[in-house]
């Protein structure tokens, strides 16, 4: 085949071998494709080129065909998956842009840096959009506490996430953190950003303009996170620990900087396209965003701003140092682009220019050291779609039972507000600025965060969910699961849900158990959200998440914001009038298997897990934005994890800096007689919420769930303040002192910490 293109090696670079190719995780069938398409060798700059961008983390070889099934369409959507974050319709002209992503092999060599830059590089994407965030959430999922180096990870992950979204003045409004031994050695940091913009202010990055400039903005490039993509695309192993000067070191400072030069030059109208440098950095930014606009790049790395001499064109192009932005502009608006970012302490350097051949070029000094036909660079990496297979022992699992049942109920539960999955995550939020920048409504500790749009009466209502022990279980249900309970705490609230971005963390997908599970798994996604009509709207996918001891328990983590009509009518979470009426919504049938009871009290992984009703969960969501409008509700906080006892005892605790905390009295004599005592207690049946009103309004209430289909039962009253959580059923009382259970709760998490967080670090 004669070569589409000619490009030469770099003056000291390797040539390139079999076993370099191997070096670049680049298998045979892929070189193949790669010397078909070229018709000659790569240079090793060329071979790096298709080393990132064929990755798993940048070409999604072994998903894209099964995330083609999610709906993506719907008439809130103003954009949907392709670009750095998708974007959805809000009232009067404004939209919310929000994307969550995952850091998690980065995070389990270098903890700190690992999840600063995490929240760095998913602020960016939105707001390349034009949007300027408003809000940050995570989830963080480790392994057990009791484990010295899990605690040091743990600390780790908290600061750095703490420290970026606190020096940028981003308020950190929710999230959700778990603890499990499969996330030993390979914990998860999702993290997720949203922000608002004008509809009409929206840029996407495509290049366009033959002739136009490329200009790089922000951070200088140094030798940090080079590889990072591949990094991300492999298994963990003992020889990680080696990667570690391969993960970026983030600049919250500069960041702030380059997120308000970046909104000038957007609404300004100064430049064409905009991209984050992210994964694979100059690379990804420049090919992609001449792929999505049909046309080519030449990019002269020799002109781009390096932070340490001699850097070759290769690593260049491959760091992923932070805090860089890639620009196309017209050529007559090169000088004010540099004035606004001077204006802001920042260098905007012209590096290149859009081509109108296709090609995407690299030289260095006057000599072409990549050329590459830049839309197959894009997406010709070869797809895969590998058996998909059920196995024996998961199977087996769904089929366990606990080999016995725990007598003492009373004791279940002050186990299950002690067991730091659950227990209160206060020492995480008090690491982080919830109410920076004046615009929070709900803090973090509630069902869902919520933020005001400047300006306006209405919020935004955001959370992240997922039970990854139900998705262990049952892939199927476990990913409807996951939407399910996402638009539970969105709708508790007050708000209707309107979209989801998905962290689709699971392990090596050339195993069948483990693609069987990402494939049902993201079926049950695709099937609840077409069911709540939340369309989903971007991503990422992040596999290879295993180590030696195995794979995580697949964790398809769902990010879903929703809108609160007028914020003045949000409903907190938590029990706030001695003397109210206490509501359970939706029915109760007792199921118990995959439960944190199970597994938390009994010691069992097992069982199956709650079966999703999805009419049963969108008409709990209808009547609960319905009861919020007319103004029914004083609280409702969704039962999920540890069930209807867990549920009722954080509504008795209140927030994470509650100075008030209530008993109550509740009977459960009354409703489903057929339900076992610690199916009531503990059973995580969906489509269920535990609500309290003024008692004047349960009737009201009632009448309107019935409009609904909606089951409302009146189960007894909030108490006075510090008195006791008494359940009743028939003849048998369970009480629990509610400063006991909140000091449980509360010291669940620093007392295991206390065993000196830093006493595992990397020797």
């Amino acid at each position: 085949m004669t070569a589409v293109a000619i490009a030469e090696p770099f003056p000291g670079e390797r040539p390139v071998t079999n076993e370099i190719v191997r070096e670049h995780k680049l298998n045979p069938t892929e070189y193949r494709a790669i010397l078909d398409l070229l018709g000659r060798t790569p240079t090793l700059t060329e071979l790096g080129i298709f080393s990132a961008l064929w990755s798993e983390h940048c070409s999604y070889k072994h998903t894209k065909s099964v995330l083609r099934r999610f709906p993506v369409d719907g008439p809130q959507v103003v954009q949907g998956p392709g670009e750095n974050a998708g974007v959805l319709r809000l009232p009067d002209g404004w939209a919310v842009a929000f994307k969550i992503e995952s850091h998690n092999h980065p995070s389990a060599v270098e903890p700190y840096q690992g999840a600063a830059t995490g929240v760095g590089g998913i602020l960016r994407d939105v707001f390349t959009m034009g949007a300027r965030p408003v809000a940050v959430l995570n989830s963080l999922r480790l392994g057990p506490l009791d484990d010295a180096r899990n605690r040091y990870l743990f600390a780790g992950i908290v600061r750095g996430v703490g420290d970026y979204g606190n020096c940028m003045g981003i308020p950190t409004l929710g999230g959700e953190v778990s603890f499990a031994p499969c996330y030993t050695g390979n914990p998860l940091v999702n993290a997720m950003a949203v922000g608002v913009l004008r509809e009409a202010e929206l840029i996407t990055a495509r290049a366009h303009g033959v002739g136009n400039i490329l200009l790089t903005v922000g951070a200088r490039t140094g030798r940090d996170g080079i590889h990072g993509a591949s990094f991300a695309s492999e298994d963990l192993s003992a020889e990680s620990q080696k990667r570690r000067p391969q993960v970026q070191v983030g600049d919250p400072f500069t960041e702030k900087l380059l997120l308000e030069a970046s909104l000038e030059l957007i609404t300004g109208g100064f430049i064409v396209a905009i991209q984050d440098m992210g994964a694979a950095g100059l690379t990804s930014s420049s090919a992609e965003m001449a792929a999505r606009g049909g046309v080519g790049v030449e990019v002269d790395t020799s002109k781009v701003p390096t932070r340490e001499a001699g850097m070759t064109p290769y690593e260049i192009m491959l760091s992923e140092s932070q805090e860089r932005m890639l620009v196309v502009a017209e050529p007559h608006r090169v000088d004010e682009i540099r004035a606004v970012c001077q204006k802001w302490d920042l260098d905007a350097t012209a590096i290149g220019q859009v081509t109108d051949d296709g090609i995407f070029r690299v030289v260095h000094d006057g000599r072409v050291v990549a050329a590459i036909p830049g839309q197959e660079l894009v997406d010709g990496c070869p797809m895969y779609s590998p058996p998909a297979e059920e196995s024996d022992v998961a199977r087996s699992r769904r089929a366990l039972t606990p080999a016995a049942d725990a007598r003492d109920l009373a004791d279940a539960l002050e186990r299950l507000l002690d067991a730091p999955s659950i227990a209160s995550k206060r020492w995480v939020f008090e690491q982080y600025d919830g109410t920076v920048r004046a615009g929070s409504v709900m803090p973090p500790g509630c069902d869902a965060g919520v933020v005001q749009v400047a300006g306006t009466s209405f919020g935004i209502a955001m959370t992240v969910d997922c039970n990854a022990r139900h998705v262990l279980l049952d892939p199927y249900q476990g990913g409807m699961g996951a939407v399910a309970e996402a638009a539970r705490n969105i709708a508790c609230t007050g708000a209707r849900p309107l979209g989801v971005t998905d962290c689709l963390n699971f392990g090596n997908p050339e195993k069948p158990d483990i693609y069987f599970q990402f494939v049902e798994a993201c079926r049950g996604i695709g099937d609840a959200c077409r069911a709540f009509g939340t369309p989903v709207t971007g991503g990422n996918v992040s596999l290879y998440n295993q180590n030696p001891a195995g794979a995580i328990d697949p964790t398809p983590t769902v990010g879903m914001v929703g809108l609160l009509a007028d914020v003045t009518m949000a409903v907190p979470s938590h029990f706030r009038v001695s003397g109210d009426a206490i509501l359970l919504l939706g029915e109760t049938r007792g199921h118990v298997g995959g439960s944190a009871y199970w597994a938390e009290v009994l010691n069992t992984v097992g069982g199956a897990p709650p079966p999703v009703d999805l009419d049963a969960e969108r008409a709990l969501q209808q009547f609960l934005a319905d009861a919020a409008d007319r103004a029914l509700l004083r609280s409702a906080h969704d039962l999920s994890d540890g069930g209807l006892a867990v549920a009722l005892a954080e509504c008795c605790i209140g927030g994470p800096w509650a100075t008030k905390r209530y008993g109550a009295t509740v009977d459960l004599g009354r409703h489903a007689d057929t339900v076992t005592d610690a199916g009531w207690l503990f059973g995580e049946d969906g489509a269920r919420a535990l609500a309290s009103c003024d008692p004047a309004h349960v009737a009201e209430l009632q009448r309107l769930a019935h409009t609904h289909g909606l089951a409302c039962h009146f189960l007894g009253l909030v108490g006075d303040a510090d008195t006791d959580v008494i359940v009743q059923r028939d003849d048998r009382t369970w009480r629990w002192p509610v400063n006991r259970l909140r000091r449980i709760y509360l010291d669940a998490i620093p007392r295991r910490m206390a065993a000196a967080p830093s006493d595992a670090g990397v020797d």
